[in-house]
């Protein structure tokens, strides 16, 4: 650019001022269009990525929402079963109190086949002498229930798939709100380049420029969801 002379005649200084405002108007539209470019394709990852969480979430919260009916049903059966063996249970004892060892073997052939192994675990710690024996066979450390077992570790799989699911929505909203600071990036890149005069100009693409660089940062720092 051509030396401006403070000597020089006043409508040459006009035409310098002219062409010194009009450079840095196109020097402000081109730096405007390429951030608006970047914040465009910026907010439209942010778009699919909220999109994409929010459908983990929703995956999670209904994996979550299935295991826990199923560990209902589990522990519902599992209670059912309980109520089984100590009915069985009581009718043995009974029958042995009366001394009716045949009434008792027919109670005894009829015991669960999970239950048995507590059962005989019970008598061989001689519960009648031994004070140290479990007070009944469902104490004893053989009994155990499958049912209640499987009810327990699906309730473990719906506290997981539950947190998952709120860990997802967190990273959804963390794309949303990148996805409100590249428009913010949006408005203030559009309208600044759209000013007359240079302050106004250069505070619209600073703000724009800073707003931009912060949204960029915390996009990186969110995990990838990418699905075909």
């Amino acid at each position: 650019m051509a030396e401006r002379d403070p000597q020089a005649p006043r409508g040459l200084k006009a035409y310098f001022a002219r062409t010194d405002m009009d450079r840095r108007k196109r020097n402000a539209e081109i730096y405007a269009t390429v951030l608006l470019a970047l914040a465009t394709i910026a907010s439209a990852w942010s778009a699919y990525q909220a999109t994409r969480w929010s459908g983990e979430q929703a995956t999670a919260f209904s994996e979550a929402s299935a295991s826990r009916t199923e560990s209902t049903r589990a522990s519902t059966t599992g209670g059912q079963v309980a109520t089984i063996d100590v009915t069985l249970f009581a009718e043995w004892a009974a029958a042995r109190a009366a001394d009716r060892d045949d009434l008792a073997d027919f109670w005894e052939e009829r015991f669960r086949t999970e239950f048995k192994p507590a059962f005989e675990a019970w008598l061989a710690s001689d519960p009648l002498n031994n004070p140290d024996a479990p007070a009944t066979p469902f104490q004893a450390e053989q009994y155990t229930l499958a049912d209640i077992e499987e009810s327990e570790r699906l309730l473990a799989v719906a506290e997981e798939r539950a947190a998952d699911a709120r860990t997802a929505n967190q990273r959804g909203d963390n794309y949303i709100l990148t996805t409100v600071l590249f428009a913010i990036v949006l408005f203030f890149a559009g309208t600044a380049s759209k000013f007359e005069g240079n302050r106004p100009r250069v505070l619209g693409m600073s703000l724009a420029t800073f707003v931009f660089v912060g949204g960029v940062v915390l996009l990186v720092l969110q995990p990838v969801n990418i699905g075909f």
